[in-house]
């Protein structure tokens, strides 16, 4: 299952990762994002092990959703050394975001 990443985890399980992360910045009220949501699941499940995949809900968590420029929901930010490598704005298929792991290991 996808990690909750806060705010106050974002450093920590994020930036000083040495797996690359994949984060999805998410809404409740966003149904873009429901539709990503499995999505993201099935995502983590598969790299389990491998690199990190987590959600941040933006409503709760505004302080890097804004650090990164994340003004549309669902965006999918993958890092890398604590540096953003890949940016995905709206609904991709599952293949964007495994490639874009894929490219980071």
């Amino acid at each position: 299952m996808a990690l909750e990443i806060t705010d106050a985890t974002f450093d920590e399980v994020v930036l000083k990762s040495d797996k690359p992360v994949l984060v999805d910045f998410w809404a409740a009220w966003c149904g873009p994002c429901r539709m990503v949501g499995p999505i993201i699941e099935e995502v983590s499940q598969e790299y389990d092990g491998k690199a990190v995949v987590g959600k941040v809900d933006v409503d709760a968590n505004q302080q890097f959703a804004a650090k990164y420029g994340v003004r549309n929901i669902p965006t999918v930010l993958v890092f890398k050394g604590g540096e953003v490598i890949n940016r995905q704005v709206g609904v991709s298929p599952k293949k964007v975001y495994t490639d874009a792991i894929d490219a980071a290991l």
